[in-house]
């Protein structure tokens, strides 16, 4: 009654791991909160003349908290007694909860050893319940400070923000997997993810894209660098006009340390051509400032461009998109043509232009969003407008991206292919190898090392033989690799010297032996035949003879042509008494001698000699008066 059964033990160990997700969301949403708080409150306890108590501050802290998720705030107390809006994320305060949310949901479905985690809807579900609970906490608390949320942000986009992490995280558990796709989704798109193809060519799009969004990026951050540069007269007045003691200048700082994300995009999108709006009525464009600005005094503020047209180095910052689009078909032509892979595996012009259209598109669309979060509304009226105008900055990075970026990887992708070599570079790490080449390279590694074993069986064979060659044999100067020995040397040299017989020696000459040493020189011989003391004498190794027909090595031969073949060589005969064997040494019109010819018959070397392969084996020469055919 009291045992409890497997099924049981499961059951409420699936309902551990999801209390326990569901706590690790609520964990992380707390750190983000706590640690923020803290640093208001250290601001706080330093300020010398502080405008409320603590529990206004815990307010102000939730509020911002809630700011960073991409809430919206209202700011109750103005001069005019109409609530104004602060809409402008700073996005450096996104990266901590952004980063919390995906580390719990990512160790939340991680498995545990000894058991299995929870599923990963159920894991993304309880992660991103935990969290929401403690943002509707922090949005009740904030309600009566400072800074109150705004009800309609908090679903959107709060919810989505801290579901999107979550989702990421649980994504990294899984080990990033690209597809297959829900059910739900169009039968076109399942088809699609399920090709390694596609997955290439998508994967290598966003690459290029998330390179031209970077580079987007750090050209615009250095526009602003620059600018501030030339203005630091006016940025340090605007710093110590803002507070007058060291913790408001250190709240300050902060304040401004968190918005250099949102300047590098305005630069951006300075460079890209819309610029970015300075309240209702003014503009900043590389080419002038048009309207009168309602400019906040703010440090980062000062490198605004002065009113009126622009100037040749205002124009400068059109080599920042130039800089995005060359990245983009860099990146894409790498995948193009990669350096080390063959040639027939490179792109064609096709697939090279959709995947940089591709790696446009996506570039333009990051760079909409982004921008989109880099500005927001800082009041009513004039403020209403402020900072880059997303659906201007997004089709002006397409059309950069795509104006430049297509032409210029087909033109790289050209440049990569211009030599016969095709491995001019090695830039293209191993993760880019296809998983067909990948393949092939194994296979083609295992018959190497096939072959690998089978040559070194050979030359040990061989070395043994060498080792009993007999000190002083001649050697044939006009054939220096056809060896003769014994009676076959004998018949040999009486055939082509017109029936003298030469003394039986072998044409392999010993070690130490010069090349052009007279016959019958002794081992070490050094004279005027010999060769040894001519300029540029290079001593050379015997060529050892060896049982080229012998059955073990004519059918590992024969094997590996068979396997390298593909299917198209028949199977050969494996019993020794077969007449058509290749290792019957009766047969010397064997396969193993019609698939090895030594060459056609010649005036020195008359049909029915002996070839090299019978003297090496040990066979007495063919009959010359005896029928045959002829090898």
């Amino acid at each position: 009654m009291t045992q409890r059964g497997p099924k049981a033990t499961a059951e409420r160990n699936r309902t551990l791991d999801l209390a326990s997700a569901l706590v690790r969301g609520a964990v992380a949403a707390g750190l983000g909160l706590g640690s923020l708080t803290v640093l208001v409150m250290v601001v706080w306890i330093s300020s010398p003349y502080p405008d409320s108590g603590p529990g206004g501050v815990l307010r102000a802290a939730a509020g911002v908290w809630l700011l960073a998720h991409g809430a919206g705030l209202v700011r109750p107390d103005t001069l005019s007694g109409v609530p104004a809006p602060v809409s402008m994320v700073p996005l450096l305060l996104v990266l901590g909860p952004v980063w919390l949310a995906h580390r719990a949901a990512r160790d939340a479905a991680e498995p545990e050893e000894g058991r299995p985690g929870p599923s990963r809807a159920g894991a993304f579900c309880a992660v991103t319940a935990g969290y929401l609970l403690v943002v509707a906490g922090a949005a009740a608390c904030a309600r009566g400070g400072p800074l109150r949320p705004d009800p309609d942000t908090l679903v959107f986009p709060v919810a989505l923000v801290v579901a999107g992490a979550a989702a990421a995280g649980v994504w990294t558990a899984a080990g990033r997997p690209f597809g297959p796709l829900p059910s739900w989704s169009p039968l076109v798109l399942q088809e699609a993810t399920a090709r390694t193809l596609f997955r290439d060519r998508a994967e290598a799009a966003c690459r290029s894209a998330a390179a031209g969004v970077t580079v987007l990026l750090g050209g615009g951050a250095l526009l602003v660098a620059v600018a501030l540069g030339r203005n630091a007269g006016a940025a340090q007045d605007a710093f110590l006009g803002l507070a007058g003691d060291w913790s408001g200048r250190f709240a300050v700082l902060l304040l401004a340390a968190s918005l250099v994300p949102n300047a590098a995009l305005w630069g951006a999108a300075y460079g890209l051509g819309p610029g970015f709006a300075l309240g209702t009525g003014a503009t900043a464009t590389p080419l002038g400032l048009d309207g009168t600005p309602a400019v906040p005094r703010f440090p980062l503020l000062a490198a605004v461009p002065d009113q009126g047209p622009g100037s040749l180095l205002n124009g400068a910052a059109l080599a920042v998109p130039v800089a995005a689009a060359l990245a983009v078909a860099w990146f894409t032509a790498r995948r193009a043509a990669p350096a080390d892979a063959p040639r027939a595996q490179a792109w064609s012009t096709r697939e090279t232009v959709r995947v940089a259209l591709l790696a446009a598109l996506g570039c333009a669309a990051g760079t909409a969003l982004l921008t989109a979060v880099a500005g927001g509304p800082l009041g009513t009226g004039a403020l209403r407008e402020f900072g880059p105008v997303w659906w201007l900055a997004g089709p002006a990075a397409l059309v950069w991206t795509a104006g430049i970026g297509v032409p210029a990887a087909l033109l790289l992708r050209l440049w990569r292919l211009r030599t016969q070599g095709w491995a001019w570079r090695r830039d293209v790490p191993e993760a880019d190898v296809s998983p067909a080449t990948a393949r092939a390279a194994a296979a083609a590694a295992a018959r190497a090392a096939a072959t690998a074993t089978a040559v070194e069986a050979e030359a040990g064979r061989k070395a043994e033989v060498a080792a009993e060659a007999v000190v002083g044999r001649r050697r044939r100067w006009w054939a220096p690799w056809r060896g003769r020995g014994g009676a076959s040397g004998a018949a040999g040299d009486a055939a082509r010297g017109g029936g003298a017989a030469a003394p039986a020696a072998s044409s392999v000459p010993a070690p130490g032996t010069a090349p052009d040493a007279a016959p019958g020189a002794p081992v070490g011989a050094v004279g005027p035949g010999t060769g040894r003391g001519d300029a540029g004498f290079e001593p050379y190794d015997f060529l050892p003879t060896d049982p080229w027909h012998e059955n073990d090595f004519r059918e590992a031969r024969w094997a590996s042509l068979k396997r390298g073949s593909g299917g198209l060589m028949a199977d050969f005969a494996t019993d020794p008494g077969d007449p058509g064997d290749p290792g019957d040494p009766a047969d010397p019109a064997g396969p193993a001698d019609s698939a090895f010819p030594t060459g056609p018959a010649g005036p020195a070397d008359p049909a029915g000699s002996a070839g090299p392969a019978d003297c090496a084996a040990g066979r007495p020469a063919p009959d010359p008066d005896r029928p045959g055919p002829t090898p």
